[in-house]
């Protein structure tokens, strides 16, 4: 819940910057839904895509204050994040949901973005890669490999903490998402990009982004400003 008008002059800050130096990373940028449509117009024709934060399954409905997918791709969305720790903690939304919220996105075209990830007690049981594993199969239970796909680790114990996981802990939940990919898509699971997100800054990023099996990062906190983010951007 970041993001006025105003905010809008950061993205033309991060475009003008990524034009001069042709980043190899992949970029998009998740505004607040109020936003969507100015953004769209101010990234046109940019390498920048955008993406929505959240949305409902159904295409239309009175659901006051929901977003549909389709609404997303209105406004000129690509992508759209879905099961995110925030919305998981605060509005307890389970893995059914968020099933039939990837089914949505993907009747309208968006490339859905899964996040998956532990409390701090499945943590502190020895549950971390148990749990996401079960995550990916429920939330992708119906996906159909061919689409694309991306699965973010995003710890639930993170939020707002500044605590990240160690490298190793990283690589072994990630490792579990890729072995829970693959037993469920098959070979296209190998190709599914899985990002970590959690407390990811400048200083921490390169070497987060160089573990085994992570494949880029999901940025909260150090992406409202253009310069952070492109400390992250230029570490990838």
């Amino acid at each position: 819940m970041h993001g006025l008008d105003a905010s809008l002059d950061e993205v033309r800050l991060l475009a003008g910057s990524l034009e001069a130096r042709s980043p190899l990373a992949r970029v998009a940028i998740f505004p607040p839904a109020t936003l969507l449509s100015r953004l769209a117009q101010v990234v046109a024709g940019l390498t920048i895509e955008i993406g929505g934060q959240d949305c409902r399954p159904e295409p239309c409905g009175a659901y006051t204050g929901d977003i549909s997918p389709e609404m997303l791709v209105d406004a000129g969305a690509t992508l759209v994040i879905l099961g995110h720790s925030e919305r998981r903690a605060y509005h307890q939304e389970g893995d059914d949901l968020v099933a039939r919220k990837v089914a949505g996105a993907l009747r309208a075209g968006l490339e859905p973005v899964v996040c998956v990830g532990e409390t701090l007690e499945q943590r502190r049981l020895g549950m971390a890669a148990e749990t996401v594993e079960r995550q990916v199969r429920a939330c992708l239970a119906n996906f159909l490999g061919e689409r694309p796909l991306v699965v973010a680790y995003e710890p639930v114990w993170a939020i707002g903490s500044g605590l990240t996981p160690t490298i190793a802990e990283i690589e072994a939940v990630h490792g579990a998402i890729r072995g829970a990919l693959q037993g469920l898509l098959g070979n296209p699971g190998r190709a599914v990009p899985i990002l970590y997100g959690g407390s990811v800054k400048a200083d921490n990023a390169a070497a987060i982004l160089r573990a085994d099996h992570v494949d880029g990062a999901l940025v909260g906190g150090a992406s409202l400003k253009a310069s952070d983010l492109l400390g992250i951007i230029e570490a990838a």
